[in-house]
């Protein structure tokens, strides 16, 4: 019996002799790292791998606590952990929940995962750690992520090739969905800044649901530190809340309101200019921004860029289009204007004359030119009230628009008020189109209203809130029209007569005859007239393909005496009916008969006519040819006054 327990005992001990051999050689063996430590912490044993895994010899490593092996901003946590394992060992496998990272011996930082499992031996309890390396399985798992995100950022880039302009802001904040998802982020934004204001607004926004968007002027006055470094063209990268700097306290208070963890902030530029940025951040949880993400970032913000700078230059574009349509198409509206008023009379461009009356209009044509003050211009049919008025306009600021023209008094009432102030379609009936008024031709011009006397009583009102506000309506429209016009009007009329008569309103008199011009008769500016007939006569040569050298002194002295109840109008007519009947280089001109056909039913001025031309004939004896005779003294064609002596019935014996 002794016998026999002597040999179970021999065998049980050979038994665990034959154990610990083959737990020796399978610790040895083992693929992953092993160590085995006490409660103290302190490495007992380990494997060949271990040595590999953290570049120690065994030497150097039994005997020391684990710490070493751990790097130091996890080693208090370490401890704490560790205190509450041996306060209730049991198995832990490994898992994706305990990864930890490990210290080598030349200072490097690896993953690992570990298992930890307790071995008692009765007297004490030792812990066997299991420590495998994750770097490769991280290593492929980045790699996996990277090139997600390389086909994430090639994806973008393929929707924003020749991507029509009009949808270049859905597709960015698509885009921002698109970079939130392959980040793992909450939420994305991209603000310009404004070039106006200088803001940073924000125009494009996503995020999850559940998460606070970017309000829409959200960075000015509320993140001021980060809308700098935007500014300045710096990325920001924040893993939480605790890298802020002390200065950026409006930033971390805005992260304890909202509860946003982490943030990147990338700028972006165009033509080398920083117009904006686009940033992303995390509420769930914190994220490292490496190098590699905030430079594929850096890309995406450059696609929005291009994607932006594309739609910001067709919209510049169509601004500039539409300014030179709008130019285009009022220079088309004066030009038609030009082409209808080519007809008028002030075919001559100046006003001519030298004497005492004339000089002293154009001395108020300079005072006032230069202002914006409305001009009322008063004088007899034929004046040159026109040509006064374009004399203003020439010396004005507003002389690079063509002044425009209304003749009052050529216009029925019942068409005057949309000559003046434009309509709608539909108006009235046989509105077919719409079309703009004078006033609106003339903004930033002249408007030049002639025969204002001529103005309808009921339309003055309307008249006179232009010239006060600068404002109207179109016929046919509730909406309000403002324009930039300088008035100038015209009258043959005794305006102050028809406002006591209340014809004429009396605040609109006074409101026109702000700077009253008055013109004198031709029949006062005697020592104008030469002149006038000479630059008259050159302009219709000139258009009439003649040549005349001289004016006949006979018709000068005709001229001189006329009384001119036309005035400049009338001279002009008379010179351009002379010029049509006779070929001759000395210009001579049939005054008398120009009377009696322009004032048929005057009987006074026949009788004047008839009176001039029997004295005539009776100093030259009746002779009516040859020199000295009296065709040649009244100016006229032999012929002529033969014509004439017999429809009067003039002869000697009569």
């Amino acid at each position: 019996m002794p016998s026999c327990n002597l040999n179970e005992k021999q065998t049980t001990e050979s038994g665990k002799i034959r154990v610990r051999e083959i737990y020796g050689v399978l610790f040895e063996s083992a693929p992953d790292a092993m160590m085995v430590t006490d409660r103290t912490g302190r490495i007992v044993k380990l494997n060949i791998e271990a040595e590999k895994m953290f570049g120690y010899s065994r030497e150097e490593l039994t005997g020391q606590e684990i710490e070493k092996l751990i790097p130091e901003r996890f080693r208090k946590a370490h401890g704490e952990r560790r205190d509450g394992y041996q306060a209730d060992p049991s198995y832990r496998p490994m898992s994706g929940r305990q990864a930890l990272a490990a210290l080598r011996k030349d200072g490097s930082e690896f993953p690992v995962e570990i298992s930890l499992n307790p071995v008692s031996t009765g007297s004490e309890v030792f812990f066997h750690a299991i420590v495998r390396d994750l770097s490769e399985r991280q290593d492929a798992q980045l790699l996996g992520q990277r090139l997600k995100f390389e086909q994430t950022v090639a994806g973008l880039s393929a929707r924003f090739i020749n991507l029509p302009v009009d949808r270049v802001d859905g597709e960015i904040t698509a885009g921002l969905e698109i970079l939130v998802e392959a980040l793992d982020t909450d939420r994305a934004s991209l603000g310009q800044f404004d070039t106006r204001t200088g803001d940073l607004v924000s125009l494009h926004n996503w995020a999850r649901p559940g998460i606070p968007p970017f309000g829409e002027r959200l960075v000015k006055g509320v993140l001021p530190w980060l809308e700098g470094r935007i500014r300045r063209g710096e990325i920001t990268a924040l893993g939480s809340p605790e890298d802020l700097p002390p200065e950026a306290h409006h930033e971390r208070e805005y992260a304890r309101l909202t509860g946003v963890k982490s943030t990147l902030a990338v700028p972006f530029r165009v033509a080398g200019k920083v117009v904006g940025g686009i940033s992303t951040g995390g509420f769930r949880k914190n994220h490292h921004w490496d190098d590699y993400t905030v430079s594929r970032v850096k890309d995406i913000a450059d696609i929005f860029a291009n994607a932006l700078a594309r739609k910001w230059a067709d919209e510049e574009l169509q601004r500039a289009m539409g300014q030179i349509r709008e130019l285009k198409e009022r220079l088309e509206r004066e030009n038609v204007y030009l082409q209808e008023e080519i007809k008028l009379e002030h075919s001559h461009a100046e006003v001519i004359g030298s004497g005492a009356g004339i000089r002293n209009v154009m001395k108020k044509v300079e005072q006032v030119a230069s202002t914006d003050s409305a001009v009322l211009i008063v004088g007899e049919t034929g004046t040159g009230k026109e040509l006064v008025a374009r004399a203003i306009h020439e010396l004005s600021r507003r002389k690079e628009h063509a002044m425009v023209k209304v003749n009052c008094a050529a216009l029925p009432a019942t068409l005057i008020e949309s000559e003046l102030f434009g309509r709608e379609k539909g108006a009235y009936t046989g509105a077919l189109a719409r079309e703009i008024g004078r006033f609106e031709l003339a903004d930033k011009s002249t408007l030049f209203l002639d025969e204002i006397g001529e103005l309808p009583l009921e339309l003055q009102p309307k008249l006179l809130r232009v010239l006060q506000e600068g404002d109207f309506e179109r016929l046919g429209s509730a909406k309000t029209i403002h324009v930039d016009v300088r008035v100038i009007a015209a009258t043959n009329r005794d305006l102050f007569a028809m406002m006591k008569a209340g014809k004429f309103r009396e605040d609109l008199y006074y409101r026109l005859s702000v700077f009253p011009i008055s013109l004198p008769p031709l029949r006062e500016r005697a020592e104008d007239i030469p002149a006038l007939t000479l630059h008259i006569l050159n302009d219709l040569g000139r258009k009439m393909g003649r040549k005349v050298r001289g004016i006949h002194p006979s018709t000068m002295e005709s001229f001189r005496r006329y009384s001119w109840p036309g005035n400049v109008r009338e001279l002009r007519n008379i010179i351009e009916r002379n010029l049509i009947v006779s070929d001759e280089s000395v210009f001579r001109a049939e005054i008398m008969e120009a009377e009696a056909v322009n004032h048929p039913k005057t009987g006074r001025l026949e009788e004047m006519v008839v009176d001039h031309m029997k004295g005539v004939l009776q100093r030259t004896r009746w002779r009516v040819r040859g020199p000295g005779g009296a065709a040649e003294i009244l100016g006229i064609k032999p012929t002529t006054l033969e014509a004439r002596m017999k429809k009067l019935g003039l002869s000697r014996r009569a």
